[in-house]
């Protein structure tokens, strides 16, 4: 058993750390409002601090899971930043889905105080994270992915190391690319469905037996035919995601056409109100916009 930091507790975070904490590793959080730290210490046990270098302080390992690059910077090497008192040695294993460019900056940072960084972006949204079943792809060392694999086991379906820093970065965006496409399309054939005066139960039972199929489907269709849009990931976090898919496609001279053109839709979606509303939300910019 280790001892452990962990940093954001929000949907996916506190249910990672309380999987941690359950798992008998002694676990003390941080989170930027203080009273998730103090729910979650009473639902699971632990310890809560007050800031990211007070959490860790002493840890064997540091897992973060945070909002963008500014806050990832923020708990890394800010004023009281989690780097300043990591012993060396130590882990730090961030989940957070940002930029390929910060987790590099992070892991020289890293390294000039003797941690290792290990990028470990998740899928699988609340429910994977509720029920240990993430998808993580890793980037970073060898040897420090190996080490902080069975702290990530503990959460995880699937856990991969990718490649050097910043590759599972790189492999979220493939995530996030082929997600947009997917639930556009997906929302497509729904309101197609419904225009047509077809049921669209049926019609997703005999179209999810063939090649249609897909996770989105099997766990979001009856939500998305009954208008329901409080079950994942939201509007607003996604489109941060594909702003870096974007930009980073640009770097790399990567083409992202059906990308570009589902983040304008869920702009459009932002502007019905829904930027809380999870991904699936999508069909609703058809019904009420064509």
């Amino acid at each position: 058993m280790a001892k452990l930091a962990f940093l954001g507790l929000g949907v996916m975070g506190g249910p990672m750390a309380g999987h941690l904490q359950r798992a008998g590793h002694d676990v003390t959080v941080y989170n930027r409002t203080t009273a998730k730290a103090e729910a979650w210490v009473e639902t699971y046990g632990g310890a809560m601090a007050a800031t990211p270098r007070e959490a860790a302080a002493g840890a064997d390992f540091v897992m973060a899971c945070v909002g963008n690059d500014d806050d990832l910077r923020a708990v890394c090497t800010g004023a009281d930043g989690a780097f300043a008192d990591m012993p060396a040695g130590s882990v730090f294993v961030d989940h957070t889905t940002v930029s390929a460019a910060v987790t590099r900056e992070m892991y020289a940072a890293a390294d000039t105080k003797q941690i290792s960084f290990v990028d470990a972006p998740i899928s699988g949204g609340q429910a994977g994270a509720e029920n240990a079943q993430l998808s993580i792809m890793c980037g970073g060392d060898a040897g420090a992915f190996e080490r902080a694999l069975p702290i990530m086991d503990v959460y995880a379906k699937i856990c991969r190391r990718i490649g050097d820093s910043g590759a599972g970065q790189m492999t979220k965006c493939c995530n996030q690319i082929a997600i947009a496409g997917l639930v556009q399309g997906l929302s497509e054939a729904l309101h197609f469905a419904e225009k047509a005066g077809l049921d669209g139960r049926a019609v997703t039972e005999v179209i999810s037996q063939g090649a249609a199929g897909s996770w989105q489907m099997a766990n979001r269709y009856e939500t998305m035919l009954d208008g329901e849009f409080n079950h994942g990931f939201a509007v607003d976090w996604m489109r941060k995601d594909l702003d870096i898919c974007l930009r980073t496609g640009d770097e790399i001279a990567a083409s992202l056409p059906v990308t570009a053109l589902v983040d304008q839709f869920y702009k459009d979606v932002q502007k019905l109100g829904g930027g809380r509303w999870d991904t699936s939300s999508l069909i609703e910019r058809l019904r009420k916009m064509g």
